[in-house]
């Protein structure tokens, strides 16, 4: 059998596979050469604080599938989100073992047990992003605004320069990021993806705000921070979160990270009719399935439309429609129904000039968000 096995290619050395979880994924996670630090970062903390403990020990040889899911199972019980994290950097690992031919089969085989099912973050509205920013230090304001209606990332605000902001233009260009490592560490590199790199536009009620915050707290060199700590260095994450947190907890809102903002940004965005091709640009995402999450908007605009369509009962509406008596309405309406249908039948055209054959492309212009 074996002779047979070799014959076909398919033959797996039972040595091969003879090095433990713990030692393969630490060489594998060192391989790596082209992640990012804070990747690095977190597959090592998954791997020693979350994978380690439990199969840390098996050789990847006999590690099995019923091992495996046990482990998810257990881990996910008290979080849900890690053990999603964990699972994938699992699977990653032992589809390069089986590639590289030190096992036979991959014992990662739990479907969707690398989805993440994250709760919905919460959305700030426009009144209370511009409350935040009013109750913060006046250095931190136009980082605030920014970030809210650029939909920028923290590491991409923190890694912004004079020369990245365009006040004519009213635009933003993102071509880097800041990256705080939890040992205290700064790394500045490209953004978080390749579509990262972006030209943003922002409404033009900001240009006065960031032109007093670079006369005030930007150097004159084109290559100075936009937004500097008071040392003129790059600002740390928990000076700004220390103001944050006094702001969010003065308007009753303490959930709110500084995330959300970009959550809130792309919401708007949604809201107002932007595309998901449109939100993949404006927010960096090199997929749809990112910019996806932010179509729920469509939900609350619906709603909207509703309260609008319930307007039109009301005495004070206007329009053929909400003055439409039961005395006229049935014979208006059989004539406008039989017109429609004659122009529907001959091709002919309104007194607009355009075709009304075609219901499909009217329903079009009632989209919001497609």
């Amino acid at each position: 059998m074996i002779e047979a096995e070799i014959h076909r290619g398919v033959w797996i050395d039972p040595t091969a596979g003879r090095t433990t979880v713990e030692q393969y994924g630490t060489r594998w996670i060192q391989e790596r050469t082209t992640l990012r630090p804070r990747t690095v970062e977190l597959y090592e903390r998954l791997l020693h604080h979350e994978i380690v403990p439990a199969l840390g020990r098996v050789m990847i040889s006999d590690l099995s599938a019923s091992e495996v899911r046990t482990w998810h199972a257990e881990l996910a019980k008290a979080h849900p989100s890690t053990a999603a994290k964990a699972y994938r950097l699992l699977a990653t690992m032992m589809r390069t073992a089986l590639d590289d031919g030190l096992i036979s089969q991959s014992p990662c085989r739990i479907k969707g047990g690398g989805t993440e099912r994250a709760k919905e973050r919460p959305i700030a509205s426009v009144a209370e992003v511009e409350a935040i920013a009013a109750r913060v230090p006046k250095r931190f304001e136009a980082l605030i605004l920014l970030a809210a209606w650029a939909g920028l990332r923290r590491g991409e605000v923190l890694g912004l320069e004079r020369r990245d902001l365009d006040l004519i233009a009213a635009s933003v260009r993102v071509e880097r990021a800041v990256n705080h490592m939890t040992n205290g560490e700064v790394f500045v590199g490209s953004p978080k993806t390749v579509a990262g790199v972006r030209t943003v536009h922002f409404p033009e009620h900001l240009v006065p705000i960031l032109q007093g915050h670079l006369e005030r707290f930007t150097g004159p060199e084109a290559t100075s921070l936009a937004f500097p700590g008071e040392g003129g260095s790059i600002l740390r994450p928990h000076v700004l979160y220390k103001h944050w947190r006094r702001a969010t907890d003065a308007i009753n809102r303490p959930e709110l990270r500084f995330h959300d903002l970009r959550h809130s940004s792309a919401t708007w965005a949604a809201v107002v009719g932007g595309t998901t091709r449109e939100l993949m640009n404006r927010l960096g995402h090199a997929s749809p399935a990112a910019a996806l999450r932010y179509q729920h908007a469509t939900v609350e605009r619906d709603r909207a439309i509703a309260e609008l369509l319930g307007q039109l009962r009301e005495p004070a509406a206007t329009g053929d429609v909400a003055h439409m008596s039961p005395a006229t309405s049935g014979t208006d309406t059989r004539r406008r129904s039989a017109r429609r249908d004659h122009q529907g039948s001959t091709g002919q055209t309104g007194g607009s000039g355009r075709r009304e054959s075609n219901p499909r492309s009217q329903l079009g212009k009632l989209m919001f968000c497609r």
